[in-house]
């Protein structure tokens, strides 16, 4: 396979260096002061790009009739009608979205006001009061950096607050047997550092107050982005009543698979849906695309129906009960040549003290060029000392100070005698506690019907703001919702794919945010150009072979006279030829010698227009 992409940048060189030789160069004219003296006013000079990578003039001459041949080629250009211009990016138009179909919730906040939403006036438990109030402040207006002008949408505007804000449904939603779609945008448009962008599905209850809405309100949906630190989440979480004692429980459903970073990132409209099925299947999304899919009687933690068994919470273990796999063996003694008092090192008896040793000399030494500093309190700091230097006499000597025999392994060392170990008779395995049924346990099997909800909301703490919400969606009918995303979503991302920079501004933009890149990007380009140089450049003429290589080989040698006899009857043939082709006006003979190593002739015919 290498081997075939070689030959293929070779046959795509050869013909590249070709059009360099042949097209790629432009005329320039001069006075006749600068031309040589053998040539007049007539001539031309052409540059051409060698094979050797250097810039080369070839003087060439233009036989009469050529400049005005020039001359009438010229005219007929300028008559020519100019280029069509390339046309203008089209330009996507707002139209704000128009609910169809059956719906219970549909928000595009194109009205550019609140109308319908209530500002929580409540105070959060178990907060200081300096933080407790739900006092985040809301706004209706353009993203920052929109592309459709006139689209509009909630915007939370403050950061390191409480935000709530509701608004009821059309009518309560009930699950019987059509499914739950809810979908709806979100724009990150500073990023997010810590925050929640999602929604609730508030539980219709008589108590409902959405002016005292707080995040102790019954849900019976939460769904939607959630960011702190590293951890980017996209929750699906609902509360399912159990049946024997009335409670609510969260439900969790498992985390996506799908790296989720991207959203949060890349300051863009992202549309999130969540569709729940009566056969209590469930579809998370992401811009249309699925991110997320389970069931909800599998797929969520805890789960929905509790075990039949639970441990006995009364069993104990039996104070006799051996969970020891393996224990020493009672029956073996230590050998009586065992010795547990030997030391693990010895000194090496066959080493000796190398010659120029010097034992007199100290490895370190008191700093001769140290000076007790001035503010020096000998009562309170002591004797002074300079501070420690290894000895210059010991630079050119294998060591200094007293020689000691290094220490190697002691052979005979077996270090303190433990009996083996063996398989315990005795083993009982590892105790667990016995099985009893579950007093707490039931089969539902269709969590599907969850409790009736009656308005949406958004209770949220970030860190971050201008986080933009537009375009809330709640049916019962696939199609419907398919339609709403169109209208609405759809023109966002068109609007945005219009305005995106070309590959080249988005391959800078990666690299700023991968240096790494740079790196691939420096070889992605270099190494073709050292391919095309190595396997093009660098060709050889085969000389011809010399009477002493005939000698060596059986190879037959030409005839000498029929040789030259051939060559002057072939370059009789390309004289007449070439005044045949000079006789023509606007015709030129180049030679650039630097070619014959490409493996086609040095000689390049082109016309001079």
């Amino acid at each position: 396979m290498f081997t075939l992409f070689l030959l293929l940048l070779f046959f795509l060189c050869r013909l590249w260096i070709r059009g360099l030789g042949c097209s790629f160069f432009w005329w320039r004219a001069s006075s006749a002061s600068a031309w040589p003296p053998s040539l007049g006013p007539t001539t031309w000079s052409r540059t051409v790009w060698t094979t050797t990578w250097t810039w080369r003039t070839s003087w060439i001459w233009v036989w009469p009739g050529a400049e005005e041949e020039e001359e009438l080629e010229g005219d007929a250009q300028d008559e020519a009608p100019p280029a069509p211009k390339t046309p203008p990016t089209p330009k996507v138009t707002y139209k704000a979205p128009e609910p169809m179909g059956e719906h219970f919730f549909a928000e595009s906040f194109d009205r550019g006001t609140l109308d319908g939403w209530v500002l929580s006036k409540a105070k959060k438990d178990d907060a200081d009061e300096e933080i407790a109030k739900y006092d985040g402040k809301w706004e209706v207006e353009e993203m920052k950096d929109s592309k459709l002008p006139g689209d509009k949408g909630l915007v939370l505007k403050s950061r390191a607050k409480h935000h709530a804000i509701s608004a009821q449904l059309l009518r309560p939603f009930t699950f019987d047997t059509k499914p739950l779609i809810i979908q709806y945008e979100v724009n990150f448009q500073s990023g997010i550092d810590c925050g929640g962008a999602y929604v609730k599905l508030l539980t219709q209850t008589p108590e409902l107050n959405l002016d005292e809405f707080v995040d102790k309100t019954p849900y019976t949906i939460m769904f939607g982005p959630d960011k702190c630190g590293e951890d980017y989440k996209l929750h699906f979480i609902f509360r399912h009543k159990n049946p024997k004692t009335g409670e609510y429980e969260e439900k969790h459903a498992k985390k996506p698979d799908t790296d989720l970073r991207t959203y949060y990132t890349d300051k863009k409209t992202h549309l999130y849906t969540l569709v729940v099925n009566p056969d209590n299947s469930f579809e998370v999304l992401v811009d249309q695309t699925v991110v997320n899919s389970g069931s909800l009687l599998t797929d969520v933690t805890p789960p929905v129906n509790p075990p039949a068994e639970i441990e006995d919470p009364d069993d104990h273990k039996p104070e006799d009960w051996d969970e020891r796999p393996k224990i020493q063996d009672p029956d073996a003694v230590k050998p009586e040549d065992w010795d547990e008092d030997a030391p693990a090192q010895i000194p090496d008896e066959d080493a000796v003290k190398p010659d120029g040793w010097l034992d007199d000399e100290p490895e370190y030494i008191g700093d001769p060029d140290a000076v007790k500093p001035e503010d020096w309190d000998e009562d309170m700091d002591g004797e002074w000392e300079a501070p420690q230097i290894p000895n210059p006499a010991c630079e050119a000597a294998p060591g200094c100070g007293a020689w000691k025999q290094p220490m190697i392994d002691n052979p005979n060392y077996k270090g303190k005698w433990k009996p083996p170990m063996i398989d315990n008779p005795n083993y009982q395995g590892v105790w667990k506690p016995r099985k009893i049924p579950n007093p707490s346990y039931f089969e539902d099997l269709h969590p599907f019907r969850m409790t009736p909800f009656s308005a949406v909301g958004l209770e949220l703490w970030s860190m971050t703001s201008d986080i933009f919400f537009d375009n809330f969606f709640i049916t019962n009918d696939r199609n419907t919702a398919d339609r709403w995303a169109s209208d609405g979503w759809g023109l966002k991302k068109a609007a945005e794919g219009a305005a995106e920079p070309g590959l080249a501004a988005q391959m800078i933009s990666a690299a700023e945010e991968r240096p790494w890149l740079w790196v691939v990007y420096v070889l992605t380009v270099a190494l073709p150009l050292v391919l095309i140089i190595v396997f093009c450049c660098t060709g050889k003429k085969k000389s011809p072979a010399t009477p002493a290589e005939y000698k060596k080989t059986d190879e037959p040698q030409p005839d000498v006279k029929e040789e030259e006899e051939g060559e002057e009857e072939e370059g009789g043939e390309a004289e007449e030829a070439e005044e045949a082709e000079k006789s023509s006006p606007g015709w030129c003979d180049v030679y650039i010698s630097d070619f014959s190593s490409l493996w086609f002739p040095g000689v390049c015919r082109c016309r001079s227009d």
